[in-house]
């Protein structure tokens, strides 16, 4: 039996860096590669550049040698093409013009016209004006039909859409820029008074989870909050991220600051996929809101939604947990140092997942009412 090729994939910068960061918050290698089906070798290689030069790109981690490799293949394809070209180089203005548009799949409009001593603004004038005209005036037309044909109320987004059903691939600023030339003007475009500010609990993030507490799909929804202890007399505070499908605490962490470092830790100890959780809802304190925050978010593709201020019904749910936690544990126990805090905290969240009944859960543990749900629908 052959196997078949793994499949090419791409990552952003952004991905690699979310990954980079699991590993150096205490996630091993083999779980990242195992949880995100990466292969090994690319998340070291991923670790590395993060610690040489703090970037993903090739180029930024190339050695002398292969920049001098680099350099001399540039040379030899500048070279083949000078070759290539150079019988056109006393042609008529309208040769060289063709001689360049026909070759711009395999070398550089900038790099030929410098070979034919041809100005790049020449060229481009004359490919404007021989190909694009016509091409511009059907699509004008086009543009101002749908969007007439839709009593005024679309812009570029949509616009652009019911282009690419006639089969336009146009980008938004040019669909803009032919608004423009026709005076076209959506109705959304169009400023309105408004008589007062915005008021202080409505920020731009939305409360998206509106209270929709009861969730049926699995790790779609996760709320979160910080709570804090004594740790030798000191304040340490603890992170958890809490299933709202079974009420399952599936990340946590604790350290001495509340910072935006004791959330992405927390969600560095989820085990799996962080790329199928839908929705992180949390209340409005900085450490949430930071852009450490959003950027881990944006790379994962997890939604965001902020309770509005003031309003703590607004995350009832982790802040009924907390309340649990505070009184079946936290004020129950001294902890002497962070590793006695630590131990214990991991003894209650297993006791709490795995056998700890809740009157939502029809009187189950959190691991029991998904290993149900499981068998139900099997």
């Amino acid at each position: 039996m052959t196997q078949s090729k793994r499949e090419r994939r791409t990552f952003t910068p952004e991905f690699k860096k979310q990954m980079v960061q699991l590993h150096q918050s205490g996630k091993s290698r083999a779980a990242i590669a195992r949880e995100y089906d990466l292969t090994p070798s690319s998340l070291d290689k991923w670790i590395k550049q993060a610690t040489t030069s703090g970037s993903f790109k090739e180029k930024d981690n190339r050695s002398e040698q292969e920049e001098e490799l680099q350099r001399l293949r540039k040379e030899l394809a500048h070279a083949k093409m000078e070759n290539d070209i150079f019988k056109a180089s006393r042609a008529d203005h309208g040769t060289k013009v063709n001689v360049i548009r026909n070759n711009a799949h395999k070398y550089s409009v900038s790099a030929m016209c410098a070979v034919l001593n041809l100005s790049r603004s020449t060229y481009y004038y004359a490919i404007k004006h021989t190909q694009r005209k016509p091409k511009e005036d059907a699509l004008t037309s086009l543009v101002r039909r749908l969007f007439l044909e839709n009593r005024g109320t679309y812009g570029t987004r949509k616009l652009k859409a019911l282009l690419l059903r006639e089969g336009y691939h146009v980008s938004r600023r040019r669909i803009g820029r032919i608004m423009a030339s026709q005076g076209l003007v959506s109705v959304y475009t169009v400023a309105k008074y408004k008589p007062k500010r915005t008021p202080s609990n409505e920020a731009v993030i939305a409360n998206k989870l509106n209270r929709s507490f009861a969730q049926e799909e699995e790790r779609h929804s996760i709320v979160s909050d910080l709570t804090y202890t004594r740790v030798n007399r000191r304040w340490h505070y603890v992170c958890l991220l809490l299933d709202l499908y079974n009420r399952e605490v599936i990340g946590w962490s604790h350290g001495p600051n509340k910072t935006s470092e004791l959330v992405k830790k927390a969600f560095a100890s989820v085990t799996g996929d962080l790329r199928k959780i839908t929705l992180f809802h949390t209340d409005r304190g900085s450490e949430f809101t930071s852009r450490a925050i959003d950027e881990s978010l944006l790379a994962f593709g997890i939604e965001r939604s902020l309770s509005l201020k003031g309003c703590p019904y607004d995350n009832a749910v982790a802040e009924s947990m907390f309340h649990i936690v505070k009184v079946e544990f936290l004020k129950r126990y001294t902890f002497d140092t962070t590793t006695d805090l630590e131990r214990e905290l991991a003894d209650y969240l297993h006791w709490y997942n795995h056998f700890r009944i809740h009157g939502t859960l029809q009187y189950q543990s959190p691991i029991e009412f998904k290993q149900t749900a499981h068998k139900k629908s099997v």
